[in-house]
């Protein structure tokens, strides 16, 4: 593989089928109707990390005919189980070249990128995702803000990792999550603001808009700093060349 996927498992893929649209991963979720109508036109999709499907899903409810991809065979697995007329599709160390120039959209990226270390490899990886846009399709990126592993949250734990504290950016992080009973850490990937903004543009991508959700206190979720701090950076890219 070009890089370790630590989803490659497959009781973190049972859990992962378990997840919701609740708690903190709700504000990842939140925004992105709204985000998606302002700045996508056309209803060609690709989820890249899929997963399970929990997002391919999502986008799939918004009105896109949406392909979901990933790397781990027990991922896609689990992810065909539970929506046996979805198209997923296992992608070998990440090759993309089975997908047309300029096919999308919308490429969609939620927490995938939290996993994947080395800035060469986001480049390419990011270039790749941006030669599958069409003239004016965007990708929506969402990642992990850095404030997320040194705090604790509604579906997250990070007191156990006081190492967290000082990793700079390219570092791995540590982090569990609560919404489900596999407790094992997930290493993650720290990447600062400025370090994605120097990917991007080493990638030909050009930054739209940015969004760091936070809860506004009325949502049914026992919050802990969600309020305050934004668990969450919601990007908008678009091909440097592209128009709109």
């Amino acid at each position: 593989m070009a890089f370790t996927n630590c989803y490659g498992d497959t009781i973190r893929a049972d859990a992962y089928a378990q997840l919701e649209f609740a708690n903190t991963y709700y504000l990842a979720y939140r925004d992105i109707p709204a985000i998606v109508r302002e700045h996508v036109g056309g209803t060609r999709a690709l989820d890249f990390g899929c997963g399970t499907g929990r997002s391919t899903r999502f986008v799939r409810q918004l009105g896109f005919d949406v392909v979901g991809v990933d790397i781990a065979p027990e991922m896609i697995g689990k992810a065909g189980a539970i929506d046996p007329g979805g198209d997923y599709r296992l992608v070998q160390d990440d090759n993309l070249t089975g997908f047309q120039t300029g096919a999308f959209d919308l490429v969609l990226s939620l927490f995938t990128f939290d996993n994947i270390p080395g800035f060469e490899t986001k480049v390419r990886l990011f270039r790749d995702l941006g030669a599958l846009l069409n003239a004016s399709g965007k990708m929506v990126s969402v990642v992990s803000s850095p404030e997320i592993y040194v705090h604790e949250w509604a579906s997250f734990s990070t007191k156990d990792y006081p190492e967290n504290r000082l990793a700079q950016s390219g570092d791995t992080v540590k982090i569990i999550t609560t919404d489900f009973a596999d407790r094992r850490p997930t290493e993650d990937i720290l990447w600062i603001d400025e370090s994605y903004r120097d990917v991007y543009a080493r990638a030909g991508l050009r930054l739209v808009a940015t969004y760091k959700p936070l809860a506004k206190g009325d949502e049914p979720y026992k919050w802990v700093n969600e309020t305050t701090v934004a668990p969450w950076v919601i990007y908008v890219l678009t091909r440097q060349t592209a128009v709109g």
